[in-house]
């Protein structure tokens, strides 16, 4: 049966890093952006992974970060995956020599800024033909080179005019995703695995045990339907 994995992102505190593993999260996301109020030191991040079962993947969200800030999140947890959300060139991304996953946002610009279909068409083509070594690309709701975590959800229509079967990694959703929506996100997108962070909160970084074990119960659900879809 197709299973679509799980990331719960912006995790700052051991209990619900715990919670989450226990409901059958794949993936936990740590933001190290320090103007993000999910924000976590790498050493808080260490002493949540080390308390974690195994078989949990642990990711690095990175926004433009200096390479020693990158270098100090990666010594503190060495079995992270990074994640880039700002423009990072490939060899930014590349030099650390381990997988990782590239995002990007689909989210509207300013009016003055805004892009055209056609010219968001050229910009993704670009980054993905870029960044063609990355492992999986996560799709947002936020302005290009911005982080996430918005709570709004994008037009996933964009995702078949911009990207369509061209994509040379695994395709994460993102944006706006909550037990409301992630089962029409997964019919209609049917992405590698989905991410949700403000979707399962209470508060920024504080995960709702209630809302964590229900949204995932609705992504099995969402699965279990596709595969006895006649």
């Amino acid at each position: 049966m197709k299973r679509t994995r799980v990331k719960i992102c912006g995790i700052t505190r051991l209990e619900d890093a715990i919670s989450a593993a226990r409901l059958g999260a794949d993936a936990l996301g740590f933001v190290f952006v320090p103007a993000s109020r999910r924000n976590i030191a790498p050493d808080k991040a260490r002493c949540i992974v080390e308390q974690l079962p195994p078989f949990v993947e642990v990711v690095g969200l990175f926004l433009d970060a200096k390479p020693e800030a990158i270098e100090a999140a990666l010594e503190a947890v060495p079995s992270l995956l990074p994640q880039f959300h700002g423009r990072e060139s490939a060899t930014d991304c590349e030099r650390w020599e381990r997988p990782y996953l590239k995002a990007i946002g689909l989210g509207q610009k300013s009016t003055v800024e805004r892009l055209s279909e056609e010219a968001e068409l050229r910009s993704i083509a670009e980054q993905l033909a870029a960044h063609r070594k990355a492992c999986g690309f996560l799709f947002d709701s936020n302005a290009p080179g911005q982080l996430g975590g918005t709570g709004h959800v994008f037009d996933w229509q964009k995702l078949d005019r911009t990207v369509g079967r061209n994509l040379p990694g695994s395709l994460i959703l993102a944006g706006g995703l909550g037990v409301h929506n992630v089962s029409q996100a997964i019919r209609q997108v049917a992405p590698w695995a989905v991410d949700v962070s403000s979707g399962v909160e209470k508060d920024k970084g504080i995960k709702d045990l209630q809302k964590m074990k229900t949204f995932i119960e609705a992504v099995r659900a969402a699965d279990r339907h596709i595969e006895e879809k006649p």
